[in-house]
């Protein structure tokens, strides 16, 4: 059974097992490396460019929504390389869907920026 941390003591937990899992995204996956690496360039591009406040946090929200996609696609990833190495059509089915939502997230975010950088 599982301890119950509750209050700030739960938040201190999970806040240490957050960052375990960014580190350990960014040891095994180079696909996260990427994005983070682009993330840190264009996070200062969005407070230079010419833009709102409301453009401005669009620009963010789709490095975020990147980002966060990415490590979920990981997760599907590792959990599913944990049951078995073997092919499996419902393996392959679960780590397609979850590249797929990385590809609408990349798509997503190149929209957000072309449209605030171009229109």
């Amino acid at each position: 059974m599982k301890p119950n941390k509750t209050g700030i003591e739960r938040i201190w937990y999970a806040t240490f097992n957050s960052l375990r899992g960014i580190k350990s995204a960014w040891q095994y996956e180079a696909a996260f490396r990427q994005e983070a690496l682009m993330c840190l360039i264009l996070v200062p591009v969005a407070f230079y460019v010419d833009a709102s406040m409301a453009e401005r946090l669009l620009l963010l929200t789709s490095l975020f929504v990147l980002v966060i996609t990415e490590l979920l696609n990981s997760a599907v990833e590792a959990v599913v390389d944990r049951v078995g190495a073997e092919l499996h059509e419902l393996s392959g089915r679960a780590k397609d869907l979850a590249s797929a939502a990385v590809f609408f997230a990349l798509i997503f975010m190149a929209v957000v920026w072309t449209c605030v950088l171009f229109f």
